[in-house]
């Protein structure tokens, strides 16, 4: 991991109540079976565990190809993440209340949401893992698109690592108006994690280049992809991708 600039000191609640331990607890125990079924309905792979900080506040950023997306990072990455989703998600009761016993919470896509980037500085403040899927939407062609710029500026705000992940094999999953409709039982999924990093120190009294740091998420995501999930991230613009070793679920 490069080198970490400063960072102001990390605000931690004095102690967790006992409703937010026995949330916890259940998050774990259904992170539990979630990831056992990853692995016997799709032969989830996890390469890379290794990369993800035991503590302290970090920010996950992953390509998006499925509404599942989200349930198979909190499976496959090793501590409690705290996605941002979109609000449409949580119009389907059942499937808006499995995204938020593993930690989603509603984003507007449609206009700047101060209260959800709040919510994402608080978490952060905590030492927690925010996950943030910087495209905002689910690719139709299993390549990358354009990120957005909200993940820099987050990451520019609280100076804190991000932790590149690519996911493969998704976009077979049922339950998706994007999914293909081929054949999904059984189809391997993988999810790569990559080394942690910052994102370079800004001039004192400079603006963030944003633009700059989310083509280095985006990259960073592209390097851990095979070459045709790329996009507009291709080949003559990412560096080798990182050996990792593959272990299952």
């Amino acid at each position: 991991m490069s080198a970490r600039p400063p960072v102001a000191p990390i605000v931690r609640p004095p102690h967790f109540t006992v409703r937010r331990r026995l949330k916890w607890q259940g998050y774990f125990l259904l992170r539990r079976i979630v990831r056992l079924l990853c692995f016997v309905l799709f032969r989830m792979r996890v390469r890379g565990e290794e990369h993800v900080p035991p503590t302290g506040p970090l920010i996950v950023v992953a390509n998006h190809l499925h509404n599942f997306d989200v349930i198979i990072l909190n499976a496959a990455v090793t501590r409690p993440v705290f996605y941002m989703a979109k609000r449409e998600l949580f119009r389907h009761a059942a499937f808006g209340r499995l995204l938020y016993l593993f930690g989603a919470f509603t984003v507007n896509r449609e206009a700047v949401d101060r209260a959800a980037l709040k919510q994402v500085g608080l978490l952060l403040d905590e030492g927690m893992v925010v996950g943030i899927l910087p495209e905002g939407t689910r690719s139709t062609t299993r390549a990358l698109t354009r990120g957005n710029r909200g993940t820099a500026l987050v990451a520019y705000q609280r100076a804190v690592p991000i932790l590149p992940v690519a996911i493969t094999g998704v976009h077979h999953l049922p339950f998706d108006a994007k999914a293909t409709g081929e054949r999904w039982f059984r189809r391997q999924v993988t999810v790569t994690i990559g080394e942690p990093f910052y994102l370079p120190a800004k001039e004192e009294g400079a603006r963030p280049d944003l633009q700059a740091a989310t083509d280095q998420i985006m990259l960073a995501i592209a390097a851990l992809l095979p070459s045709d999930y790329r996009g507009v991230y291709g080949e003559q613009r990412v560096t080798a991708t990182q050996n990792v070793p593959e272990r299952s679920v």
